[in-house]
């Protein structure tokens, strides 16, 4: 092949950031921070002060390839992190919060961390871990100097930091494969695994997600991200802001109605995403205080499958359209987003709809999908109906884990996500059930999200969760968890007169209970958690 002749400029988070300030300087930053005012700047305000991290960060002594942990919420100094410690050349590990303290010192001594910065609502658990933390040898609070709280960790302040610092910086030219973030699993099945995304898988990544077939961002958005930057870098949504200069409010840890009102009506927040039960509350609270989402008009929902009822909802009575998206932290994390196409619109509004709202997404140029019949091996055909293990791979998809010494993919780059889906006509992609979650009763499949999608419609239901149980006639039969809304009165005779229409019959759970349903570190049903409480509900 004879090479061609174009330039070989590198990839960079930095080079997004120099964009950024340039191109769309004057853009705005609204964030809420832990007891702190209403914060305000602009693109060219986040380049100097990141400029002013990455200084302060390498007095401390940080270097290119060096790991800095984060705990922090979705504010502006979490966003400063974000292109001051990639830019440099070291990785930011986003720690999970919400992760168990030992399961958050794995992952920080695993990450082998120097530096650890944090919000100061994290004190107390940094100041209980610290002990156990064998690479840590300075902490920085994520505060001003009024409220900035050294503890008995003796926490340097990050304003006090920065401040002494030149806001400008000859970012260095980097190789664009190296590590730039360095992301864990939520651990749910064994300890977090590491997943180290380069320089190149995030860019190419936001320059995927800010196409018109993915999130479709323009100058005059106003972006929300609920999503964690802590989990996966918050779908993205830090790096395709800026590509896109739309405007970006962030939202601290204040996820309840009344706050997510506050910003989405007072900032003109055009798009935001999050996980389902974020957007539960916020619908309660929108009914309870008979207001709607201003000048909202997309949400993206991930992390679950969307409930039909909630996307009916947001989109009948405030005319916000409603797009599910699937990926997982080994996808960087966007594999599919759920948007319309020519071909779908031609069947009317309702078939349109119904593909948005019960399928996870259709293929997005970068990421190859295929479903594999795990008895055969072969391909399944794209009929919308054959399931089979759902295999992923492209530009942002991981090879193998932190500290691994194999590589996770088979010898043509597949990795195997632990799904079981379907793919249609249209390249849109459903996912039945995770391998792990799938119901097999009489030697037939059960799928348990297609159940939960059904049970969350029925009046009065907040969450629904279907685990298999064991049964001592058919293996497993499905047990539906009810989590109801604060007040209501839901009865099991009520949800199982609710399935019985929407459902095959022997698809009917075996019983109906009424418990608070656990989530995990990245706001999931907790399966895991679940089906060990229950296990022995079933067998008489």
């Amino acid at each position: 092949m004879i090479p061609g002749l174009m330039q070989d400029a590198p990839l960079l988070i930095s080079g997004i950031l120099t964009f950024a300030a340039t191109a769309h300087g004057g853009r705005e930053i609204v964030s809420r921070a832990v007891d702190e005012p209403l914060w305000r700047y602009d693109y060219a305000g986040l380049a100097r002060r990141s400029a002013q991290a990455a200084h302060a960060l390498a007095a401390l002594g940080v270097a290119s390839g060096d790991r800095v942990t984060s705990l922090a919420w979705n504010t502006q100094r979490h966003l400063e992190l974000f292109y001051a410690v990639p830019g440099m050349g070291a990785v930011l590990h986003t720690a999970n919060p919400r992760l168990f303290d030992e399961q958050i010192v794995y992952t920080i001594n695993h990450a082998e961390s120097e530096v650890l910065l944090f919000d100061k609502t994290f004190l107390p658990l940094v100041e209980r871990i610290a002990g156990q933390l064998t690479t840590i040898n300075t902490y920085v609070m994520l505060a001003d100097e009024e409220r900035h709280e050294a503890g008995a960790v003796g926490a340097l302040c990050y304003e006090t930091l920065i401040a002494a610092q030149p806001d400008a910086i000859a970012w260095p030219r980097l190789d664009e494969n190296g590590g730039a973030f360095l992301c864990y699993t939520s651990g749910t099945t064994g300890d977090p695994k590491g997943v180290l995304y380069s320089h190149r898988a995030v860019v190419l990544h936001a320059y995927a997600a800010g196409l018109n077939s993915a999130f479709g961002f323009t100058a005059f958005d106003v972006v929300m991200p609920c999503s964690s930057l802590y989990h996966a870098t918050a779908w993205g949504l830090p790096f395709v802001a800026l590509l896109c200069g739309t405007k970006l409010v962030l939202p601290c840890d204040k996820m309840d109605g009344a706050s997510l009102q506050e910003l989405i009506v007072g900032e003109g927040v055009t798009f935001t995403g999050g996980v389902p039960t974020i957007w539960t509350m916020y619908l309660a609270w929108l009914e309870q205080h008979d207001q709607t989402p201003g000048v909202l008009k997309r949400v993206v929902i991930g992390g679950s499958a969307v409930p039909r009822a909630m996307a009916q909802t947001f989109k009948r009575e405030y005319g916000v359209q409603v797009l599910q998206i699937w990926g997982m932290t080994e996808t960087c994390p966007l594999g599919v987003v759920a948007t319309p196409t020519p071909a779908l619109a031609e069947l009317g509004e309702a078939a349109m709809d119904e593909a948005i709202w019960t399928r996870q997404g259709r293929l997005q140029f970068g990421i190859e999908l295929k479903v594999v019949d795990e008895e055969t091996g072969e391909d399944a055909p794209f009929d919308g109906e054959t399931s089979g293990a759902l295999m992923v791979r492209g530009p942002w998809v991981l090879k193998r884990y932190f500290r691994q010494d194999q590589d996770c993919v088979d010898a043509d780059g597949w990795f195997d996500t632990g799904d079981i889906s379907t793919l249609d006509q249209y390249g849109f992609m459903r996912i039945t059930d995770r391998k792990k979650d799938v119901i097999k009763s009489g030697g037939e499949w059960i799928s348990s999200i297609d159940l939960e999608n059904v049970a969350v419609g029925c009046p009065g239901v907040k969450v629904a969760a279907v685990v298999g149980v064991p049964h001592p006639k058919w293996e497993e039969r499905p047990l539906l968890v009810i989590e109801a809304h604060e007040g209501e009165a839901v009865t099991k005779e009520a949800v199982l007169e609710y399935l019985a229409p929407r459902i095959v019959k022997w698809w009917t759970p075996d019983d109906v209970v009424f418990a608070a349903v656990p989530l995990t570190a990245t706001g999931k049903i907790d399966k895991k958690v679940l089906r060990e409480a229950w296990k022995g509900h079933l067998m008489g």
